[in-house]
Protein backbone atom coordinates (compact mmCIF):
# COMPACT_ATOMS: atom_id res chain seq x y z
CA UNK A 1 0.00 0.00 0.00
CA UNK A 2 1.17 3.02 -0.95
CA UNK A 3 0.38 6.49 0.79
CA UNK A 4 0.89 9.42 -1.66
CA UNK A 5 0.26 13.41 -1.06
CA UNK A 6 -1.75 15.21 -4.14
CA UNK A 7 -1.15 18.65 -4.04
CA UNK A 8 -3.61 20.59 -6.64
CA UNK A 9 -2.49 24.54 -7.49
CA UNK A 10 -3.65 27.69 -9.47
CA UNK A 11 -0.44 29.48 -9.23
CA UNK A 12 -0.76 32.87 -9.24
CA UNK A 13 -3.61 32.33 -12.03
CA UNK A 14 -7.07 34.17 -12.15
CA UNK A 15 -10.12 33.09 -9.95
CA UNK A 16 -11.34 30.92 -13.03
CA UNK A 17 -8.06 28.56 -12.03
CA UNK A 18 -8.80 28.35 -8.38
CA UNK A 19 -12.44 27.67 -10.05
CA UNK A 20 -10.62 24.73 -11.95
CA UNK A 21 -9.06 23.76 -8.62
CA UNK A 22 -12.18 23.22 -6.99
CA UNK A 23 -13.98 21.03 -9.98
CA UNK A 24 -10.67 19.20 -10.46
CA UNK A 25 -10.29 18.20 -7.00
CA UNK A 26 -13.71 16.85 -7.35
CA UNK A 27 -13.17 14.68 -10.30
CA UNK A 28 -9.50 13.11 -8.63
CA UNK A 29 -11.46 12.10 -5.53
CA UNK A 30 -14.44 10.61 -7.52
CA UNK A 31 -12.07 8.50 -10.08
CA UNK A 32 -9.75 7.77 -7.32
CA UNK A 33 -12.52 6.26 -5.19
CA UNK A 34 -14.25 4.40 -8.25
CA UNK A 35 -11.54 2.51 -8.47
CA UNK A 36 -10.69 1.71 -4.89
CA UNK A 37 -8.78 4.17 -3.33
CA UNK A 38 -8.63 5.95 -0.40
CA UNK A 39 -8.62 9.34 -0.37
CA UNK A 40 -9.37 12.26 1.36
CA UNK A 41 -8.63 16.32 1.63
CA UNK A 42 -5.37 17.00 4.23
CA UNK A 43 -5.46 21.00 3.65
CA UNK A 44 -7.48 23.30 1.08
CA UNK A 45 -6.53 26.97 1.18
CA UNK A 46 -9.07 29.42 0.10
CA UNK A 47 -9.63 31.32 -3.14
CA UNK A 48 -10.25 35.12 -2.58
CA UNK A 49 -14.25 34.21 -4.17
CA UNK A 50 -16.67 31.72 -2.90
CA UNK A 51 -15.91 28.41 -4.53
CA UNK A 52 -12.82 28.82 -4.95
CA UNK A 53 -9.50 27.51 -4.07
CA UNK A 54 -6.23 28.46 -4.24
CA UNK A 55 -4.31 25.19 -3.37
CA UNK A 56 -5.23 22.04 -2.11
CA UNK A 57 -3.29 18.59 -0.23
CA UNK A 58 -5.01 15.72 -0.64
CA UNK A 59 -3.80 12.13 1.00
CA UNK A 60 -4.48 9.09 -1.06
CA UNK A 61 -3.89 5.13 -0.17
CA UNK A 62 -3.95 2.42 -2.52
CA UNK A 63 -1.91 -0.24 -4.17
CA UNK A 64 -0.14 0.51 -7.57
CA UNK A 65 -1.57 4.68 -8.03
CA UNK A 66 1.11 5.31 -10.68
CA UNK A 67 -1.00 4.76 -13.13
CA UNK A 68 -3.77 6.71 -12.34
CA UNK A 69 -1.41 9.38 -11.27
CA UNK A 70 0.44 9.55 -14.05
CA UNK A 71 -3.26 10.81 -16.03
CA UNK A 72 -2.88 13.74 -13.69
CA UNK A 73 0.39 14.95 -13.03
CA UNK A 74 1.83 18.24 -14.56
CA UNK A 75 -0.15 20.98 -16.07
CA UNK A 76 -4.01 20.35 -16.41
CA UNK A 77 -5.87 22.80 -19.02
CA UNK A 78 -9.75 23.39 -18.23
CA UNK A 79 -11.63 25.14 -21.68
CA UNK A 80 -15.15 27.15 -20.09
CA UNK A 81 -16.42 30.21 -20.53
CA UNK A 82 -15.19 32.29 -17.27
CA UNK A 83 -17.72 32.39 -14.38
CA UNK A 84 -16.96 35.56 -12.89
CA UNK A 85 -16.54 37.73 -16.42
CA UNK A 86 -19.83 37.69 -18.76
CA UNK A 87 -18.11 38.67 -21.58
CA UNK A 88 -14.56 38.07 -21.19
CA UNK A 89 -12.73 36.29 -24.44
CA UNK A 90 -10.39 33.78 -22.72
CA UNK A 91 -11.35 30.71 -22.31
CA UNK A 92 -7.86 28.32 -21.43
CA UNK A 93 -7.64 27.82 -17.76
CA UNK A 94 -4.38 26.07 -16.20
CA UNK A 95 -3.71 24.44 -12.81
CA UNK A 96 -0.92 22.16 -11.54
CA UNK A 97 -0.97 18.80 -10.17
CA UNK A 98 2.26 17.45 -8.19
CA UNK A 99 2.56 14.01 -6.20
CA UNK A 100 4.82 12.80 -3.64
CA UNK A 101 5.22 9.07 -1.89
CA UNK A 102 4.92 10.11 1.88
CA UNK A 103 7.77 7.71 2.58
CA UNK A 104 10.08 10.29 0.65
CA UNK A 105 8.74 13.26 2.00
CA UNK A 106 8.61 12.48 6.01
CA UNK A 107 12.34 12.65 7.80
CA UNK A 108 11.40 11.67 11.37
CA UNK A 109 14.22 11.61 13.73
CA UNK A 110 13.33 11.00 17.70
CA UNK A 111 16.80 13.06 17.83
CA UNK A 112 15.17 16.07 16.47
CA UNK A 113 12.69 15.88 19.19
CA UNK A 114 12.83 18.00 22.96
CA UNK A 115 10.42 16.33 25.55
CA UNK A 116 9.47 18.22 28.57
CA UNK A 117 7.24 17.32 31.37
CA UNK A 118 5.24 19.98 33.25
CA UNK A 119 1.71 19.97 35.41
CA UNK A 120 -1.42 19.50 33.79
CA UNK A 121 -3.44 22.33 34.34
CA UNK A 122 -7.36 22.24 35.16
CA UNK A 123 -9.98 25.46 34.61
CA UNK A 124 -8.63 28.65 35.91
CA UNK A 125 -5.04 27.61 36.44
CA UNK A 126 -6.11 25.49 38.95
CA UNK A 127 -3.51 21.86 39.14
CA UNK A 128 -4.97 18.87 38.19
CA UNK A 129 -2.34 16.96 40.77
CA UNK A 130 1.11 17.70 41.75
CA UNK A 131 2.81 15.62 39.60
CA UNK A 132 4.24 16.35 35.98
CA UNK A 133 2.52 13.89 33.65
CA UNK A 134 1.69 16.66 30.88
CA UNK A 135 4.39 16.13 28.07
CA UNK A 136 4.73 19.09 26.10
CA UNK A 137 7.24 18.17 22.66
CA UNK A 138 8.96 20.10 20.58
CA UNK A 139 9.90 19.88 17.07
CA UNK A 140 13.86 21.32 16.90
CA UNK A 141 13.90 22.21 13.41
CA UNK A 142 10.68 23.58 12.41
CA UNK A 143 9.55 24.65 15.96
CA UNK A 144 6.93 23.08 16.46
CA UNK A 145 5.48 21.84 19.79
CA UNK A 146 2.69 19.95 20.90
CA UNK A 147 1.63 19.61 24.54
CA UNK A 148 -0.50 16.29 25.42
CA UNK A 149 -2.29 16.02 28.88
CA UNK A 150 -4.76 14.07 28.23
CA UNK A 151 -4.26 11.23 30.02
CA UNK A 152 -3.05 10.74 34.02
CA UNK A 153 -0.03 8.54 32.98
CA UNK A 154 3.01 10.70 31.75
CA UNK A 155 4.00 7.51 29.62
CA UNK A 156 0.84 7.64 27.15
CA UNK A 157 0.73 11.49 27.33
CA UNK A 158 4.56 11.14 25.98
CA UNK A 159 2.85 8.40 23.18
CA UNK A 160 0.25 10.98 22.36
CA UNK A 161 2.90 14.05 22.19
CA UNK A 162 5.13 12.36 19.82
CA UNK A 163 2.02 10.61 17.70
CA UNK A 164 0.60 14.39 17.12
CA UNK A 165 4.12 15.96 16.32
CA UNK A 166 4.75 13.56 13.95
CA UNK A 167 1.38 13.96 12.30
CA UNK A 168 2.25 18.04 12.26
CA UNK A 169 5.79 17.78 11.18
CA UNK A 170 4.04 15.82 8.14
CA UNK A 171 1.80 18.38 7.33
CA UNK A 172 4.98 20.83 7.80
CA UNK A 173 7.70 18.58 5.72
CA UNK A 174 4.60 18.67 2.84
CA UNK A 175 4.12 22.30 3.02
CA UNK A 176 7.71 22.83 2.60
CA UNK A 177 8.33 20.77 -0.29
CA UNK A 178 5.14 21.16 -2.20
CA UNK A 179 5.43 24.97 -2.14
CA UNK A 180 9.07 24.30 -3.77
CA UNK A 181 7.20 22.51 -6.47
CA UNK A 182 4.58 26.16 -6.94
CA UNK A 183 7.06 28.11 -7.37
CA UNK A 184 8.92 26.09 -9.52
CA UNK A 185 5.73 25.38 -11.83
CA UNK A 186 5.15 29.21 -11.86
CA UNK A 187 8.73 29.98 -13.11
CA UNK A 188 8.09 27.69 -16.09
CA UNK A 189 4.26 28.17 -16.42
CA UNK A 190 4.69 29.10 -19.49
CA UNK A 191 6.61 26.19 -21.35
CA UNK A 192 4.49 23.35 -19.07
CA UNK A 193 1.07 25.80 -19.86
CA UNK A 194 2.40 24.66 -23.12
CA UNK A 195 1.84 21.11 -23.22
CA UNK A 196 -1.07 19.97 -20.87
CA UNK A 197 -0.80 16.12 -19.38
CA UNK A 198 -5.14 16.92 -19.61
CA UNK A 199 -7.46 18.73 -21.48
CA UNK A 200 -10.72 19.12 -19.62
CA UNK A 201 -14.21 21.09 -21.13
CA UNK A 202 -16.96 21.90 -19.23
CA UNK A 203 -18.92 24.29 -17.19
CA UNK A 204 -17.13 26.09 -14.13
CA UNK A 205 -20.50 26.75 -12.95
Amino acid sequence: MKKIMIQLTAGKGPAECCRVVVCVQSLIMKQARQIGFQIEVLENKAGELNGTLQSSIMVMTGNNPDKFLNEWIGTVQWIAQSPYRKYYKRKNWFIGIHAFDEKKILQWNLKDVKLETCRASGPGGQKVNKVETAVRGTHLPSGIQVLAMDMRSQLENKKLCLERLEAKVMIWQTEQLLEQQQTQWQNHSDLERGNPVKTITGDLN
